[in-house]
């Protein structure tokens, strides 16, 4: 059974998911309370997914708060992060996991559209990540970042220019905070899903030659849910990762191992 990183032996270990009030991030919240964390869950505008989520979390026994804040805005962004160590204590681990992917055909994306993306999937690790690693370094004792890429940072698509350029900038950005946090005993991985069905992209699954065409190329002959990303996700936060960093994990079901 895996133990969560906790910079407090003994102590319930802290973890801050953005983006964590539905799909894969609410499936990710509730697998950190599941595994006795306390969690801070982040969003952006109060909503029935994060009511869900917060009962969700409570009903399993566990700590949770909510974090409002646009993860693109850095002066949002510190006064998160700050609330939640002033209700915390601390973070030991930060789930770098809000995006947006308003699908678009690239002659017709708009500058504001790409930079809206850019902002929260790209801008929005790059700010909160920092913001969570200063306080890691100040406090001592190590921490875990986990961020949520996605194999569309490995492959491109049609609708999905800006999507698949933020998230290959993350890749990048998180091996790069890896190196420069490894002195201080923090971990930085990021988890590739591939084709999960949520909130993001259920209005385009409904098209069933596309869901068809998506499961053929899946080799274990489904979409993905949020709960086959949370096991990858806490491994990553755990003690037994100590020894991993820079790592991008793949969990798609094989669909890029087809890929020729």
């Amino acid at each position: 059974m895996l133990t969560l990183f906790s910079s407090v032996k003994g102590d319930p270990p802290v973890a801050l998911v953005t983006g964590g009030s539905r799909g894969i991030g609410a499936g990710i919240a509730c697998g950190f309370a599941s595994a006795g964390a306390r969690v801070a869950v982040n969003f952006t505008q109060p909503s029935e997914g994060l009511r869900e989520t917060m009962r969700r979390i409570r009903e399993s026994g566990a700590e949770a708060m909510e974090a409002q804040a646009d993860v693109a805005d850095s002066a949002q962004v510190n006064a998160m992060v700050e609330g939640v160590i002033r209700g915390f204590g601390r973070i030991d681990t930060v789930v770098l996991n809000a995006g947006i992917c308003p699908f678009m055909d690239f002659l017709e994306m708009p500058e504001d559209l790409w930079d809206r993306v850019m902002d929260v999937n790209l801008k929005g690790s790059f700010l909160v990540g920092q913001a969570v690693a200063r306080h890691m370094v100040q406090r001592g004792g190590g921490g875990r970042v986990v961020a949520v890429g996605s194999i569309s940072s490995l492959v491109g698509g049609t609708k999905q220019a800006h999507y698949c350029s933020s998230k290959a900038g993350q890749n990048l950005l998180i091996k790069s905070m890896a190196l420069s946090l490894a002195p201080y005993g923090i971990t930085c991985n990021s988890v590739l899903p591939g084709t999960v069905e949520t909130d993001i992209n259920r209005e385009a699954l409904k098209d069933e030659t596309l869901r068809a065409r998506l499961v053929a190329g899946t080799p274990v002959g489904r979409l993905g849910c949020p709960q086959d990303i949370v096991g990858a996700v806490l491994y990553l936060a755990s003690e037994e990762a100590a020894w991993t960093t820079g790592s991008l994990v793949v969990v798609d079901g094989g669909a890029t191992s087809t890929l020729q």
